[in-house]
């Protein structure tokens, strides 16, 4: 069972994926979403959950869990 994280952790992770940063999804746990590996999007905020809300270039709107979805930073 994942924990929810703590006020650190969420400013952490808000220091490592500001708003705008670009991100290419390697796996997700969603056995519903259409997301596949591969796929990228831009970030657009860390909610207090410590989820980074998303926008994927397909459309989607799906956030991404840190510690339970797989994803890394585009680099340009």
């Amino acid at each position: 069972m994942n924990r929810f994280p703590t006020q650190k952790e969420v400013a952490r992770t808000r220091t490592v994926y500001p708003k705008g940063t670009r991100i290419v999804l390697i796996a997700m746990e969603d056995p519903y979403t259409k997301l596949k590996a591969g796929d990228m999007g831009t970030v657009e905020y860390v909610d207090d959950a410590g989820q980074i809300q998303m926008h994927w270039d397909c459309g989607s709107s799906l956030a991404l869990i840190p510690g339970v979805d797989s994803f890394r930073k585009h680099e340009n």
